[in-house]
């Protein structure tokens, strides 16, 4: 290494404490190898110091050039996104500094090495003789919503399975990603081999790791006629801290290399076409630092948002004091009244409210939905348009069409469907009860949902249905309303279109913040009366009353 630069290594962070000890005793390897160029760290949720803070550390003791290498095996959202958004933010704040950003890990010759010592150390802790090739290798790795990511994981489980000459192997993830580890286990079994020896592969301990090891413990004792062995994760060893030296190098150099080919944000990956281009947005500020903040001794989490309620724009609110004046609104129930007040405000007409069809707890669903962050799918771009962005954005939802997925169109040609109705099957697909469905423009979509609702035993968790027109729309209406399974929203008629839908979703927006917004009064307003009963009980000289921490 030449010239002289800085490196932080940033860690994910974790609530365990061993997860921390070992970056640190890896940071520490990598200081006794680096020569002349410091070494610090900082991770990206939950422990101290933070990524930020690190950096600033190694400005402010004079670096010029830092370089801050993704502290992971691979190269997912964290290493894409999280990340090099907090870089970005750096470089901006120091200008006249060099803030560079390395690769991830990704498979390399040391690590696979590592992986065959860890393996060799599992298995001479039997006191049974099985060859490999009686032998399934299963690893287990962190899980991604990164398909290049989990395809490393098969990658570097296919060349340890050949070049260690195991009879068979099967993947499994600890999370995001399937086959789950208990399911993994169990098919591994299934292939009836005599031993299972598995491998989790991460860089240090921590919760997900202790789950591994009680999995594997479980299965074990149910399937005590297969040996299933447990390797150890990597941790900190001298391997890791040179694949970390030479990304660091590699990243100062501007060679830091990456799998753009096949980077679901740079190009359009078969079922991820919708997130190339996606902004590079940390997602981790609601636990940055936690453990950094203290109070006599206790660890204290960042206050929770302070939510406001929804305020209309003042014609908006005008109008709406003209809808709630311009007819009796006694026959319309309390949990459905704003609804239909929005809709009648899309359509301008007081007469649509007698055709409209809310299934008892419709909206109810749809506001748990939300807070359950499940995903909006809409039958057309024209209703994902109409939903207030300002609400979608700060209440985190994701929005999803179908119509343009490139899946749609396969579909649409192979089958003969609507790209409409495609698209609502590849919602089925890509979400399956994860999501509600709000179509506003196509018959076509409503009767495939009905279909894939009724033969499929598909149960979104609300299907909004008010598209407009002649044809077929009054009958696929109706088969809707006829569809007891799920909670559902609809109307009679031809009238109806993709502002309607949007503006049930708004509606259903609506409520959700202004929920948020109650609870937030009312924790504001307990802990006011926590603090006026403190100081009358100092005043009084008797003991205060235990926090609500403390409590």
């Amino acid at each position: 290494m030449s010239g002289p630069y800085s490196i932080v290594l940033a860690g994910h962070g974790s609530r365990d404490p061993a997860n921390m000890q070992e970056l640190e005793q890896l940071v520490n390897l990598m200081r006794e190898r680096a020569g002349a160029h410091p070494v610090g760290h900082g991770y990206l949720e939950f422990a101290s110091p933070t990524i930020d803070t690190a950096v600033r550390g190694q400005l402010n003791a004079g670096a010029r050039e830092v370089v801050v290498v993704p502290g992971v095996l691979l190269a997912a959202t964290h290493a894409k996104n999280d990340m090099p958004s907090e870089v970005q933010a750096l470089q901006r704040e120091f200008p006249q500094a060099h803030i560079h950003f390395a690769a991830a890990m990704d498979l390399h010759p040391l690590l696979l090495k590592l992986c065959q010592e860890r393996l060799v150390q599992a298995e001479v802790t039997s006191a049974q003789t099985v060859s490999r090739a009686e032998t399934c290798l299963v690893v287990v790795g962190r899980g991604t919503t990164d398909p290049d990511a989990n395809g490393d994981v098969s990658k570097l489980t296919r060349m340890l399975e050949e070049g260690l000459g195991y009879g068979g192997s099967l993947v499994c993830f600890s999370g995001t990603a399937n086959p789950r580890v208990d399911e993994g286990l169990k098919r591994a079994v299934r292939l009836g081999f005599r031993r299972l020896v598995v491998l989790p592969y991460f860089l240090f301990d921590g919760v997900l790791v202790k789950r591994i090891r009680a999995a594997v413990a479980a299965a074990q004792e149910r399937h005590q006629g297969t040996e299933i062995l447990a390797a150890a994760h990597l941790g900190a060893h001298p391997h890791v801290a040179q694949v970390f030296l030479e990304r660091a190098k590699e990243g100062m150099e501007g060679r830091a290399h990456m799998n753009c080919s096949m980077c679901k944000y740079r190009v359009a990956v078969v079922g991820y076409e919708s997130q190339v281009g996606e902004a590079q947005v940390s997602h981790h500020g609601a636990v940055r630092g936690l453990s950094g903040r203290t109070e006599a001794g206790k660890t204290q989490a960042l206050p929770a948002k302070i939510w406001q309620r929804y305020v209309p724009h003042p014609i908006e609110a005008e109008s709406f004091r003209l809808i709630e004046a311009g007819r009796d609104w006694s026959d319309v129930p309390d949990e459905w009244r704003y609804a239909a007040q929005r809709l009648v405000h899309t359509s301008g007409n007081f007469d649509i409210v007698p055709e409209l069809y809310f299934s008892p707890g419709a909206v109810e669903a749809g506001v748990r939905a939300i807070l359950g962050g499940k995903t909006v799918v809409t039958d057309v771009t024209m209703v994902q348009s109409g939903l207030k962005r300002e609400l979608v954005s700060e209440l985190g939802v994701r929005v999803w069409c179908g119509v343009h997925d490139p899946e749609s169109f396969l579909l649409q040609k192979e089958e003969g469907v609507t790209r409409s109705a495609a698209g609502i099957r590849r919602a089925w697909q890509k979400f399956g009860n994860d999501c509600l469905l709000a179509i506003g423009d196509a018959p076509t979509a409503i009767a495939e949902a009905v279909r894939l609702i009724r033969e499929q035993r598909w149960r979104p968790a609300l299907v909004i249905g008010l598209p407009v027109g002649f044809v077929g729309t009054q009958e696929s209406k109706a088969a809707l309303r006829g569809c007891l399974q799920v909670p559902r929203i609809s109307n009679s008629g031809t009238r109806g279109g993709s502002p309607w839908a949007s503006s049930v979703v708004n509606a259903v927006l609506i409520e959700v913040k202004n929920r948020l917004a109650a609870a937030s009064e009312e924790q504001e307003s307990g802990t006011q009366q926590l603090e006026i009963q403190q100081r009358e009980m100092q005043q009084l000289g008797t003991p205060k009353p235990a926090t609500q921490a403390e409590s």
